[in-house]
């Protein structure tokens, strides 16, 4: 792909600035620190505000990092960054004629900080070596080895959320920690698939991640990891032998699994809810109803009206499908 350099001065990197500095890697964790808002108590003496300031920070200091890692300003045309882009100036010019227009202009300003740092490090999409995947596992693995600590130190507030496993250093919500296990888990399966990951620290960090997946009791997480390694494992199944033979053990072992153990798994799927909770998908659909039911224009049913903080009455959405409806 064709390589377009902004130049500012010289393209060479500052000889201070170290080899952590020269990649991607620092300013990811800060933009991955941006999305994990502060939410509850840690067992560190954090306050919630200093914690929600570091975490909103975090945004600006990736754009610094990124900066420095990026000081000749090389970018690369991207179709998605420029749809990313069309979109954050559509948030802001909507969110003025928004019923809180303060709060969501101040959304779509981060939102628009946070393309151009995908602007900036735009120039490490698409390499074979996988830079940007390989600091957001790094992340990932952060982040759990961080919720494993705070199980271990103290696992009764871990565990406290009906028996899910939460994070406790950075306060992480099960549904949340599920998730990130299950992204990290398929992706280093995937990558396991394709032969570019391999060795112990690929097991640990297989069995490690299903453990706390497991853990975590979210069902969501569960089944967009097997529709996710579903689909990757039919895309890759013809050009490697090593998905074929992986596909015939997992179905032989998953059939012998689901004949001995079927009872105790419809239970752990269940989590003592009743039929009509789990088809209202533990209350989400509610507020899902009533958003489709409410009255809207036709200009904002087009264009929205602006960023929101993901709730409807007073009640969270859930979902990241219906909330731009908002």
């Amino acid at each position: 792909m064709t390589t377009l350099a902004l130049r500012t001065g010289s393209s060479a990197g500052p000889a201070v600035v170290g080899p952590l500095l020269r990649g991607p890697l620092a300013a990811w964790a800060f933009l991955f620190l941006n999305v994990m808002p502060f939410l509850g108590t840690s067992i560190l003496p954090i306050p919630r505000s200093l914690g929600q300031a570091i975490a909103q920070g975090s945004l600006f200091a990736a754009l610094v990092l990124a900066l420095l890692a990026n000081p000749g300003l090389v970018v690369r045309p991207n179709v998605f960054l420029l749809f990313l882009s069309a979109m954050a100036v559509l948030a802001l010019a909507v969110s003025i004629h928004n019923e809180f227009p303060i709060g969501s202009i101040y959304r779509s300003l981060r939102l628009a900080v946070f393309v151009v740092v995908l602007w900036v490090l735009s120039r490490w999409w698409g390499r074979a070596d996988l830079p940007l995947l390989r600091a957001h596992l790094a992340c990932l693995k952060v982040i759990l080895v961080s919720v494993c600590v705070g199980a271990l130190v103290a696992p009764g507030p871990a565990f406290a959320s009906d028996g899910r496993l939460s994070g406790l250093v950075w306060p992480i919500p099960p549904p949340q920690v599920g998730h990130y296990a299950a992204i990290l888990v398929g992706c280093t399966t995937v990558l396991w698939f394709c032969g570019l990951a391999g060795g112990r620290g690929t097991t640990v960090t297989l069995v490690a991640g299903s453990l706390a997946l497991v853990a975590t009791h979210t069902r969501t997480a569960l089944l967009g990891l097997l529709l996710g390694l579903v689909v990757a494992g039919a895309s890759l199944f013809v050009g490697h032998a090593r998905v074929r033979r992986t596909a015939a053990v997992v179905v032989v072992v998953s059939l012998v699994i689901w004949t001995v153990f079927s009872p105790f798994i419809v239970s752990w799927l269940a989590r003592g809810q009743t039929v009509q909770d789990l088809a209202q998908l533990t209350g989400r659909t509610k507020v899902w109803s009533e958003i489709a039911e409410r009255q809207t224009t036709v200009m904002q049913e087009l264009f929205g009206t602006g960023l929101g903080n993901k709730s409807f009455g007073g009640l969270p959405i859930d979902s990241n499908w219906v909330a731009p409806h908002v």
